[in-house]
């Protein structure tokens, strides 16, 4: 399962009332970055065979599944620090994470 905090999903939202179009965010995980593993976010547009969807916060979350082996009970957080905004990811299965928190290894 993958859970978005209020703050999140409150964001996912917002861009989705903006585009006119998707039915949620999407979720998933490629091979590159200092640690091995990077999140891929992007809007959901349509679901395959082979996703799993999730509800969190009244959005729908979707994850392939050979993504959902790496990412299974993460919690996505937005944050704001300064000028920068971002997700941030609580991963229960990364053992360890580049400085920039945008990789990580399992």
């Amino acid at each position: 399962m993958i859970t978005l905090t209020n703050r999140a999903a409150e964001h996912v939202r917002h861009f989705l009332s903006t585009r006119d179009k998707g039915l949620g965010l999407r979720l998933g995980v490629k091979r590159t970055g200092c640690s091995g593993l990077a999140y891929v976010v992007n809007f959901a547009e349509q679901v395959g065979d082979d996703d799993a969807v999730f509800d969190s916060a009244g959005v729908k979350v979707v994850v392939d599944q050979e993504s959902l082996q790496y990412i299974d009970g993460t919690v996505v957080d937005y944050v704001r620090e300064g000028l920068n905004e971002a997700f941030r990811f609580r991963n229960p299965n990364a053992s360890g994470e580049c400085g920039c928190g945008e990789s990580f290894n399992i």
